[in-house]
C-alpha cells in the first residue's frame, strides 16, 4: 500500500559520508514503501555473476550471448540467494508486482525463461538479494542525512553505466555529489 509519503518509484542516493560499503555511493530503487516498512534493490553494485550463470543453475539455456554475458547485480544484502528482475514494460509474469504504470519487478522463473528466449522485458536489471528497511527506517536516515531522493529516472536504471548512476542520480536534483562534505549538520 502506497502512502503519501511512500518513496516507491524514487532513487535513494547514499550520501558521501555513508560508511557501510555496500552502500558508499550507492543508488537504490524503492520498489515498496508503505507502513510495514520498504524494499528496494541496489542499482548500482556489479555482482561477480553474469545472466549466463544464473540461468545454468536454474537449468535455463540461453544461445544469445546479449543474455548470457549481461550483468546480474548486487540487489542489497537481504537473501542475496533469490532473484529480482526490475523491468519495464510490466508484463504478464507470474510474481510481479507493479510498482510504477512503467516498472515492475518480478520474482518469478518465467520471467528469466522469456529473457533467455529473447522475448523478456525490453528493459531489465537482474540482481540478486535486496535492501530491505524496517518501519520508520528510511525516515530516520533520511532525516540523518544518510540519503538524498528523487524521482526514479528509466535512463539511468537501463541504460547509465553502473559506475556514473550515483553522480547521474544525484545530478537530477542538481546536485555535484562529489562536491559534497562526508558530515551533515542540522541548522
Amino acid at each position: 500500500m502506497q502512502t503519501a509519503t511512500s518513496l516507491a518509484n524514487q532513487f535513494l542516493i547514499a550520501m558521501p559520508g555513508t560508511r557501510d560499503p555496500l552502500f558508499r555511493r550507492c543508488v537504490a530503487y524503492v520498489c515498496q514503501h508503505g507502513e510495514d516498512g520498504a524494499m528496494g534493490l541496489l542499482v548500482n553494485r556489479l555482482s561477480e555473476y553474469r545472466l549466463g550463470d544464473v540461468l545454468a543453475q536454474m537449468n535455463i539455456k540461453s544461445s544469445l550471448s546479449r543474455i548470457s554475458e549481461a550483468p546480474v547485480l548486487i540487489g542489497g544484502p537481504v537473501q542475496p540467494e533469490r532473484g529480482f528482475v526490475l523491468h519495464a514494460p510490466p508484463g504478464d509474469w507470474e510474481s510481479s508486482y507493479k510498482i510504477s504504470e512503467r516498472l515492475c519487478v518480478t520474482t518469478s522463473r518465467d520471467v528469466l525463461a522469456a529473457m533467455a528466449e529473447g522475448n523478456g522485458p525490453r528493459d531489465a536489471i537482474v540482481a540478486l538479494g535486496y535492501a530491505g528497511w524496517s518501519p520508520g527506517q528510511i525516515e530516520n536516515e533520511l532525516k540523518e542525512n544518510a540519503w538524498l531522493t528523487c524521482a526514479a529516472d528509466e535512463a539511468i536504471l537501463f541504460s547509465a553505466p553502473l559506475e556514473t548512476r550515483w553522480e547521474a542520480a544525484a545530478n537530477l536534483v542538481g546536485v555535484d555529489i562529489a562536491s559534497l562534505t562526508d558530515y551533515a549538520g542540522h541548522a
